[in-house]
């Protein structure tokens, strides 16, 4: 089958699965993930070859679309409003999941310590491409909304740094060659390229800002920003910076410094929503199915650490914070979510570690599914409890 027709197909079926699903007043989704599963390779193998293997590429540009978005949130009188709240639940949520699944891993699992490390590195890693998806479904609008947005675009630098750093660890200890220095040196080359990308987008902003002035028509506006965002993107990926931040910096820097910012975020809006859809069938159709049969121990250890983790973290950090109850209550669900950045740290793993990276990437991949499936609903149903939903 063509990739044109298998496009067609997922589009087509992805509008009918929303549909029949929307009965069960379940996150559309999660639908979408379902639908991939079922017309990949692992299944009815609906989806061609040429449309997974363009499964990277779209994901690293819907991770950039949806970055850009998440940073219109951190406008300075946003900031200011929920700063504190924010910093203080994903420093919390990810300490807090960084022991409780490293501590699983190790004690209960009985995995080395440079493996359990690993996993609890990788668990606090989160899914901005989910939760923004089920807001923008539901259209979810309040504190509760602003804190999750803010929290979820963090975590994932506090992720990436803690990995970087853990890896060093783990190859360290698997040789017996651990030494403060190694350490040090790949923190500060973790912490370089977070800061490289912080000015990348905000150079990028700057531009927008100034060109801005220039873009009379809305079609205009919208062919500029969407080539902003793919070079930013592009550049990223290219000196190995990290494209989601530089994205949530690019809209974080935009909103503070442009004088019409919101005109190119709802620009963007008219027309991503189908490259969204599309990233989460294809999403699904990568995932086997097969894996679950073989979770094991390992595997559910890492789920049942991680949730304690979520739900533990965000509510000391709210505590920490003094936010309202239902921030306490209900953030650590609306967390739950992982997706392609833990998918992306594990294969860096296994490609650093051959001999014990194999084993992380199949867990992950495994715990995936599920994180992927129950993740929106218990995200759609965390907005509902905080009353920043109707439905």
């Amino acid at each position: 089958m063509n990739t044109i027709l298998c496009l067609g197909i997922v589009l087509v079926g992805a509008l009918v699965a929303e549909k029949i699903i929307s009965y069960l007043k379940i996150p559309a989704i999660t639908s979408y993930i379902l639908l991939g599963i079922l017309l990949g390779p692992y299944a009815l193998n609906v989806t061609g070859e040429g449309l997974i293997a363009s499964s990277e590429l779209l994901s690293n540009i819907v991770l950039g679309f949806i970055a850009f978005h998440i940073g219109k949130n951190f406008s300075i009188e946003n900031f200011k409003r929920i700063g504190k709240t924010v910093l203080s639940i994903s420093i919390s949520v990810t300490i807090a999941t960084l022991i409780c699944v490293t501590s699983g891993i190790y004690y209960i699992a009985h995995q080395p310590f440079h493996i359990a490390l690993l996993f609890g590195a990788i668990s606090t890693a989160t899914a901005p491409a989910t939760t923004m998806m089920v807001i923008r479904q539901y259209k979810a609008k309040g504190l509760f909304t602003d804190v999750l947005l803010g929290s979820v675009a963090i975590d994932d630098a506090w992720g990436i740094m803690i990995f970087s750093v853990s890896l060093a660890i783990a190859q360290a200890l698997q040789i017996g060659q651990f030494s403060e220095w190694i350490i040090m040196t790949v923190t500060v080359k973790a912490a370089g390229k977070i800061f490289l990308s912080v000015i990348l987008g905000s150079i990028i902003a700057i531009i927008a800002s100034k060109v801005s002035v220039y873009l009379k028509r809305k079609e205009d506006v919208l062919t500029f920003i969407l080539g902003a965002i793919l070079i930013n993107t592009g550049v990223a990926l290219y000196f190995h910076m990290s494209p989601l931040l530089s994205n949530m910096f690019f809209g974080a820097v935009l909103v503070n410094i442009g004088k019409t910012p919101f005109r190119f975020f709802e620009t963007v809006n008219s027309v991503d929503w189908p490259l969204y859809v599309m990233f989460y069938v294809l999403a699904g159709a990568n995932l086997n199915i097969g894996l679950l049969t073989s979770l094991g121990l390992i595997g559910s250890v890492y789920i049942i650490s991680r949730i304690i983790g979520r739900i533990g973290g965000a509510y000391t950090g709210a505590i920490i914070a003094g936010a309202e109850q239902s921030v306490r209550r209900y953030m650590g669900l609306a967390l739950m979510a992982q997706a392609g950045v833990a998918i992306g740290l594990a294969m860096v793993a296994k490609a650093s570690l051959p001999h014990t990276g194999g084993a992380i990437l199949n867990t992950i991949i495994t715990t995936t599914v599920i994180y992927e499936i129950f993740g929106p609903i218990a995200a759609h149903y965390a907005l509902f409890k905080a009353k920043n939903i109707n439905t």
